[in-house]
């Protein structure tokens, strides 16, 4: 059985154990609300109670809709996928979704807590309503755009991509952000609205997978790519099972006034993280060398 459907299981059962014991507080505190014994009396002399009580209620009530929907949505994806690989962008978008509808709730129920009628309140700021909307409609953007990438099979949590200058590995998709880490172990943050706006490059989806090697060097006429090019390729040589050196290139991605940024390229047939490290060490060796071998040409 996949991994990842093991794990989204177990952490269901648990979940499901959870939805049993908020079942059963919901009917003690519905049993305990309607009947006129022995709260009932309280409730009238401290109405304050009787609207916690009632917040309670719609809290627990919504919490375990949302969640019955949740567990039927997943039960039903997971028996389609059950031959199939299983995409942990569609359980990230289901958690996201729960988790606003259970805010929206809490919410809710904070206005019954305090005897405040939810669409008395929502009528009377209407406009008020409408500055906020305005004023956070950058957060809601984002929040539909995390929610598409969340329920596309485009871009997958683990997926190798380029957003802009930006290359990583998709770590996690917030309702905000696009967490990427980077070559050098750096997090990336790059917003929703951004990444789906920008051309993104997802090298995962190839049949290959393409190892990126960018750097700067200063922009001098005496410099020669062709040269550059055989050393940096040269490493490549000895793994001829894992690497496709013939379509190795190297080329000028940015000129600056004083420097170029150069990207060299090639095609690894392993997608494994530790592959790709040890070979990035070696190209990293080999232009240290290279720049070496130029900087003592130029003192002769």
């Amino acid at each position: 059985m996949n991994k990842l459907k093991s794990t989204i299981r177990i952490r269901e059962n648990t979940r499901r154990r959870n939805f049993a014991i908020k079942v059963l507080l919901l009917i003690i505190f519905e049993i305990l609300y309607e009947s006129e014994r022995p709260l009932g009396p309280i409730f009238e002399q401290f109405v304050i109670l009787g609207y916690v009580f009632r917040a309670v209620i719609f809290l627990l009530s919504s919490n375990l809709i949302i969640s019955l929907g949740r567990f039927i949505t997943l039960s039903l994806y997971l028996r389609h996928r059950e031959d199939a690989k299983v995409q942990p962008n569609f359980v990230v978008g289901i958690d996201r979704i729960a988790t606003l509808l259970n805010v929206l709730a809490l919410l809710i129920s904070l206005m019954l807590a305090f005897g405040i009628r939810p669409l008395e309140f929502l009528t009377s700021i209407t406009i008020v309503a409408a500055a906020i909307a305005l004023l956070t409609k950058d957060y809601i953007t984002n929040i539909v755009n995390g929610l598409i990438m969340m329920f596309s099979d485009q871009l997958e949590i683990g997926d190798k991509v380029q957003i802009g200058r930006h290359i990583g590995f998709i770590r996690d998709i917030t309702l905000i952000n696009l967490v990427l880490k980077n070559d050098s172990g750096e997090t990336v943050l790059i917003p929703n609205s951004m990444a789906l706006s920008s051309d993104v490059t997802n090298y995962s989806k190839n049949n290959t997978h393409q190892v990126i090697f960018d750097f700067e060097l200063s922009n001098q006429k005496e410099l020669d790519l062709n040269s550059l090019e055989t050393q940096l390729s040269q490493p490549l040589q000895d793994h001829p099972d894992l690497i496709n050196s013939e379509g190795a290139s190297l080329y000028i991605l940015e000129r600056k006034s004083e420097t170029l940024l150069l990207r060299f390229q090639f095609t690894l047939k392993s997608t494994a993280r530790s592959t790709e490290s040890q070979l990035i060490k070696k190209i990293d060796q080999a232009l240290l060398h290279w720049n070496h071998e130029r900087r003592q040409n130029q003192l002769l």
